[in-house]
C-alpha cells in the first residue's frame, strides 16, 4: 500500500511546481494518467501574464482581469495572484525555463501583447511558452529524491472517512486516493495526509476543443462526488481560433497572432470585428467567439480566416516558428496567406471551490489550477493569467501544507479496505462508452456551447440524466477500465455545466443566453452546486 506525505495527481505546471515545494520537506507521490509531461500546459502556446515591465504596474493588471471578469472576480484574490507573477516567473527562468530575450536588450525578457492587456505583460518562449515549462519542470521533478513519479495511473474516487466508515460524524476528512494502473489494470490504494488534485480542465465534454484527450475533467469529478462543492462551471471559455483542418487534431492558433497584428477575416476577405466591439481583433476571447460564431452562422461558411502575412515572412518566422512549421504540414503557409480558423472549447473558469491555497470545504483536499475556482477569473479568464494562477496557488498550497502538515494524522484508526470490485465482470462491450462518449460532447457543442437557450439546456439536462443513469449501471456492473473512468467523470461534469448555466438567467462574461441577453445585477454572483456528502 503505497503511502506518502502528500500525493499529487496532475502533472500540468500546478501539479509539478506543488510537488517541487512540497518535497522540501515531505515526501511526495505524483500519479498521472499518461506521460508525465502530457498536460493543458504542454499545448499552451501564448505564455505567462506577470508584471515585469517598468512601463506596467500590478493595478493595471488587475484592472484588466476585473474588466474580462465581467462582475464576478473577486478583488483580493485578484490583487494577490497578480502582484506575485513577477517573483514566480523570475523563479521558474532560474529554474531553467528560456524566456524569449528582447531583440533589443537581452537583459529584458520579450513581452508579448494579448486581448484584453492593456500593456505587454506576456512572457513567453517563442509559441511553445508550455512546452519548455512542462519539459523543464519535468526534469527537475524526475531527478528529486523526495518524489515518486508513477505514470500511466488513472485515479478513480478519492478515499474519505465518510465513505470509509459510514457511521462518521461531523467533517469528513479525504485520506488519499484508488488509483487503476492502466498497464496491469490492478487498482491501487493510496494513503497520504494531504491530497491535491491538479488534474486540469474539461475541455473534452466538448465535440471540438482546443485541449488534448487527457481533459476529461477528473478532478472536479472525484471532489465533487467526495462532497467538495463546485462554482461558476457555466463559465467555459471556447478560444476564437482552432485550426480548421480536417486533419488536423485539437491545435491551437494562439492568442498572441492576433496580439502581434493578426487579422480575423470572412470568407470574403473582409474583416468584420470592427463591427462588434471597439478593440476589433484584441477584444476579450468571449468576444471574439461569439462574433465569429454569429458571422459563420449568418454566412454559412464552415470557418473564417486568421491573417498575419501583411507583417511579412520574416517577423512571422521568427515570432511563431512551432505554428508556421505546423501550418505547413497541413499545406497552409502562415506567413504568406490567411489561416482557417474556428472557435472550440478552451478552458474552464469555474471549478472546486477553493482558496487561493487549493484548501476545499474537504479537510486534506486541495485543488489547485484549471480544476478550482478561487475567484481569479470571474465570468471570464484574461488571457495567460491560467498559467501564472497555476504558479502561485502551487506556491501558496505548497507554503500552506507545510506550516500545517506535522499537525494531520487521517485516517489512523480507521482500517482502510483495499479496492473492492464486487461481482464486476470484464466489459464485453466497450461500443457503449464509444458511443456515450460522442453522444454526450455533441450535445453540449449543440445544446451548451457558446450561444445557449433555455429550451436547449433542458433537452441537454434531460439526455445527461439519462446517459448518467446508463453509465452508472455499466460502472458498477464492469471492471472499471481508463476509459470507462473518464467517461463516468465527463458525464458529471457535463451535467454539473448544464445545471450552472439553466440557473444563470443572464448574459455575463463566457455565459451568454438569446433568452436572457443583458447581464442582471440579480445575478451578480458565483453560481455554486452542493453534492451529496459523498456520492
Amino acid at each position: 500500500m503505497p503511502e506518502s506525505d502528500i500525493l499529487v495527481i496532475g502533472s500540468g505546471i500546478a501539479g509539478l511546481t506543488f510537488a517541487l515545494k512540497a518535497a522540501r520537506k515531505n515526501k511526495v507521490i505524483l500519479v498521472t494518467k499518461r506521460a508525465l509531461q502530457e498536460s493543458n500546459t504542454l499545448y499552451s502556446q501564448g505564455g505567462i501574464a506577470a508584471v515585469v515591465s517598468a512601463d506596467d504596474s500590478i493595478e493595471s493588471h488587475v484592472k484588466d482581469t476585473l474588466v474580462a471578469g465581467a462582475g464576478l472576480c473577486n478583488d483580493d484574490v485578484v490583487r494577490q495572484i497578480c502582484s506575485k507573477g513577477r517573483r514566480l516567473t523570475e523563479e521558474l527562468h532560474k529554474w531553467g525555463v528560456d524566456f524569449s530575450l528582447s531583440s533589443e536588450n537581452e537583459n529584458y525578457f520579450e513581452l508579448g501583447l494579448e486581448g484584453g492587456h492593456s500593456h505587454r505583460r506576456i512572457l513567453h518562449a517563442g509559441d511553445i511558452t508550455g512546452r519548455e515549462i512542462e519539459n523543464k519542470l519535468c526534469r527537475k521533478v524526475r531527478g528529486h529524491k523526495n518524489i515518486r513519479v508513477l505514470e500511466n495511473h488513472i485515479a478513480i474516487d478519492l478515499i474519505t472517512r465518510a465513505k470509509i466508515d459510514l457511521k462518521t460524524k461531523g467533517a469528513d476528512e479525504c485520506l488519499g486516493a484508488y488509483v487503476l494502473d492502466i498497464k496491469t489494470s490492478r487498482v491501487k490504494k493510496f494513503l497520504a495526509r494531504s491530497t491535491v488534485l491538479a488534474s486540469g480542465g474539461a475541455g473534452k465534454v466538448y465535440l471540438y476543443t482546443t485541449n488534448p484527450d487527457i481533459a476529461t475533467g477528473d478532478g472536479i469529478a472525484m471532489a465533487f462526488r467526495a462532497g467538495a462543492p463546485v462554482s461558476n462551471l457555466e463559465f467555459v471559455q471556447f478560444h476564437p481560433t482552432c485550426l480548421y483542418h480536417p486533419k488536423a487534431k485539437n491545435f491551437l492558433i494562439s492568442e498572441a497572432v492576433r496580439g502581434e497584428g493578426g487579422k480575423l477575416l470572412l470568407a470574403n476577405g473582409k474583416t468584420f470585428m470592427e463591427k462588434h466591439h471597439p478593440l476589433k481583433e484584441l477584444a476579450p476571447r468571449d468576444i471574439v467567439a461569439r462574433a465569429i460564431d454569429y458571422e459563420l452562422k449568418k454566412s454559412g461558411d464552415e470557418c473564417v480566416y486568421l491573417d498575419i502575412s501583411h507583417r511579412g515572412k520574416k517577423f512571422v518566422e521568427k515570432r511563431f516558428p512551432n505554428l508556421v512549421e505546423t501550418c505547413r504540414k497541413f499545406g497552409i503557409d502562415m506567413a504568406a496567406e490567411p489561416v482557417p480558423v474556428v472557435p472550440a472549447a478552451h478552458y474552464f473558469c469555474g471549478g472546486v471551490q477553493t482558496d487561493t491555497a487549493g484548501k476545499t470545504s474537504l479537510s486534506g483536499l486541495y485543488v489547485i489550477g484549471e480544476s478550482a475556482s478561487t475567484g481569479l477569473h470571474g465570468a471570464n479568464r484574461l488571457a495567460s493569467n491560467s498559467l501564472l494562477e497555476g504558479l502561485v496557488m502551487a506556491d501558496e498550497c505548497a507554503n500552506h501544507i507545510e506550516r500545517t502538515l506535522d499537525n494531520k494524522n487521517r485516517g489512523k484508526s480507521l482500517l482502510i479496505p483495499d479496492w473492492n470490485p464486487g461481482n464486476a465482470r470484464n466489459p464485453d462491450e466497450q461500443v457503449v462508452i464509444a458511443q456515450n462518449w460522442d453522444e454526450i460532447r455533441r450535445m453540449m457543442w449543440n445544446y451548451v456551447g457558446i450561444v445557449r437557450t433555455d429550451k436547449r439546456l433542458d433537452r441537454a439536462l434531460r439526455r445527461i440524466e439519462l446517459l448518467q443513469q446508463e453509465i452508472s449501471d455499466y460502472y458498477w456492473n464492469f471492471i472499471v477500465t481508463s476509459d470507462l473512468i473518464e467517461l463516468r467523470n465527463l458525464a458529471l461534469v457535463a451535467e454539473l455545466v448544464i445545471r450552472s448555466a439553466l440557473s444563470r438567467k443572464e448574459s455575463r462574461g463566457l455565459h451568454y443566453t438569446l433568452d436572457y441577453p443583458q447581464a442582471d445585477n440579480r445575478f451578480k454572483r458565483d453560481t455554486l452546486i452542493f453534492p451529496p456528502r459523498a456520492r
